[in-house]
């Protein structure tokens, strides 16, 4: 989106900040739920609360935070949880690669501290806010990560993690299947094509064959390695992907305003010219 050339500075980043507080509330609704049930599978699977609260702060990484309890839970060993969430947190690093030139004059040890604070949500609503402003804007993108996700995150974990050790017997209320229905929503919104259908299918499909022979532990790390691989191996032509990296779908989306080279026009989303 263009920005409003219509209104003064002042005005178009006041208008911008508000809407951004406006689609932050909603963020933070979403974290504390999630947060919440977060802190609930955390203690359910064994965490103390000063496990399940540092993870949380440290981690700070929503669906990787699911996947590693219910890895723990599995049985499985620590360097097989810490390569599938790497795994699964890949994505960050185009998420880093598209908003590092708009905050490229902000001191090191401020973007380190960015950086730490990255998530989807955190990334979707600073990048609107840019690209409504045409520039970055470092007090957006700190309500985004800190108000927006962080701080609701954490004080709802806190909240599970307490509630959920005061329940005798959790598996009564059901928060035993809390886990897989949290994993199955954050893995329906992460979806923008066919290669991540077929990853899905596929991952969970040899996640369980391979879980009821060789053990649950064994059959993670089978559908976690073999799940993606078959999906990045769907061709260009066939993924249906809504923003293709390196197509101009995607530059457009993610770049700044103006970069383009002088007479050059955005590549269409059939792929190169």
């Amino acid at each position: 989106m263009p920005p409003d050339e219509t209104l003064a500075p002042d005005d178009a980043l006041a208008a911008s900040r508000r809407r951004l507080v406006v689609e932050a509330a909603g963020i933070v609704v979403s974290a504390m739920g999630f947060g919440f049930v977060y802190g609930l599978a955390a203690r359910n699977a064994g965490f103390s609360p000063v496990e399940a609260m540092a993870m949380s702060a440290l981690a700070f990484g929503g669906a990787a935070q699911f996947a590693a309890v219910g890895y723990v839970a599995g049985g499985l060993a620590w360097p097989g949880v810490i390569l599938l969430t790497a795994l699964l947190n890949a994505r960050h690093l185009l998420y880093s690669a598209a908003i590092a030139p708009w905050l490229r004059d902000r001191p090191l040890a401020e973007r380190a501290g960015m950086a730490h604070l990255l998530t989807d949500e955190g990334f979707a609503l600073s990048m609107a806010h840019f690209r409504r402003l045409g520039r970055a804007d470092a007090w957006g993108y700190w309500v985004a990560g800190i108000g927006a996700t962080f701080i609701p995150w954490n004080l709802a974990t806190l909240a599970g993690v307490l509630v959920g050790g005061s329940i005798p017997e959790p598996n009564q209320f059901g928060i035993d299947v809390i886990f897989p229905a949290a994993m199955v929503g954050l893995a329906v919104g992460l979806i923008s094509g066919r290669r991540e259908i077929v990853a899905a299918i596929v991952g969970a499909g040899v996640g369980v064959a391979v879980g009821l022979i060789a053990g649950p532990a064994i059959g993670i790390i089978a559908g976690g390695l073999i799940g993606p691989a078959v999906g990045l191996a769907v061709p260009a032509a066939l993924a249906n992907e809504r923003a293709p990296l390196g197509t101009g779908a995607s530059a457009e989306r993610y770049a700044m305003p103006g970069t383009h080279l002088d007479g050059e026009q955005p590549r269409d989303e059939g792929g190169p010219r």
